[in-house]
């Protein structure tokens, strides 16, 4: 781009404002995947070398036993593999449809050494402790299986038709995790939803999903109308004004919680979306920010995905 400075014109379309954005504040893995999904505005190549591009900033997060490490995900810091970073990491391979082969059979070896004892994944290993991490990720010695880790994961596999032994006992976890869910939160809903949208037994996936929107709008865990935030609450232990809305469970228009949400809701939610869009040409963070490396290195990680789930919605943002 030939503008220069802090701040992108305000004239800039959404895309054009959050590529300054991105060249000003991200990381190499963040850069090559904006001009992987943006590629028009960041003058990429193609999808093959760009998707390279991308494998080949990942690969710099590789850890020697399989897994990913080095604060791929940012709150979480060290040289140490976690299963939050090797959600990420196949987020990512997902993302650039690579998400298969070799690299993905080290991951669910790497999965099979830290699984608890019912075969699922705690949000944090132990191997963290020692190097910084945010205050809402304790390291304990013997962490719990967690939906929170494990759904996500186990969708993403699924959704490619990744096959493993690791998986079978793992998604039994998830199944009986999800479908005992009564009193729940919204970061926990979402990680159902994530394994939901992959699992293969549709009908089953689609029964609980059902259920699991009449726990949403029960027990008011989405902010339906986002012009009256007053009016909903904030989740026990989350930040001031952590509200979530109908774009952060339904992603994509093909997502199982689509259905949770009339055409107005979603309008409502994804025009608000629009607006979050801030004069630096990024997405804010909502949840609680707690180093200002972290935080930094998060932001265009929101950006991307808020451009996505706008251009997936049909949204203008180029």
């Amino acid at each position: 781009m030939a503008e220069t400075g802090a701040s992108p014109p305000a004239a800039s379309s959404p895309v054009a404002r959050a590529e300054h954005f991105v060249w000003l504040t991200a990381r190499v893995l963040e850069q090559r995947r904006f001009a992987y999904h943006f590629p028009s505005a960041a003058g990429g190549a193609g999808p093959d070398p760009l998707a390279d591009a991308v494998e080949g900033a990942l690969a710099a997060y590789g850890t020697e036993d399989g897994g990913y490490g080095y604060a791929l995900e940012p709150d979480l810091r060290g040289p140490v593999s976690q299963p939050l970073h090797a959600e990420h990491a196949l987020r990512v391979l997902d993302s650039i449809r690579r998400c298969g082969g070799q690299r993905v059979e080290r991951v669910c070896r790497y999965l099979t050494s830290v699984s608890t004892s019912d075969g699922a994944l705690p949000a944090v290993h132990p191997s963290q402790r020692g190097y910084p991490s945010a205050p809402f990720m304790p390291v304990v010695d013997d962490p719990p299986s967690e939906l929170l880790t494990t759904g996500p994961v186990v969708g993403l596999l699924h959704r490619n038709e990744v096959w493993h032994a690791w998986l079978f006992r793992a998604t039994d976890f998830c199944w009986a995790a999800v479908e005992s869910l009564e009193k729940s939160h919204p970061y926990e809903i979402q990680a159902a939803v994530a394994f939901l949208d992959g699992a293969p037994d549709r009908p089953r996936a689609e029964a609980a999903a059902d259920r699991l929107g009449r726990i949403v709008r029960e027990q008011r865990l989405v902010a339906l109308d986002p012009g009256r935030l007053d009016a909903y609450p904030v989740a026990p232990g989350y930040a001031a004004g952590e509200h979530h809305f109908a774009h952060d469970y339904a992603k994509a228009p093909e997502s199982l919680a689509r259905a949770w949400f009339t055409d107005t809701e979603m309008a409502r939610s994804l025009d608000y979306l629009e607006r979050e869009q801030q004069e630096d040409g990024g997405w804010p963070l909502r949840w609680r920010q707690w180093a200002p490396g972290s935080a930094l290195e998060a932001r265009p990680i929101v950006t991307i995905e808020a451009l996505r789930t706008l251009r997936a919605y049909g949204r203008t943002v180029s």
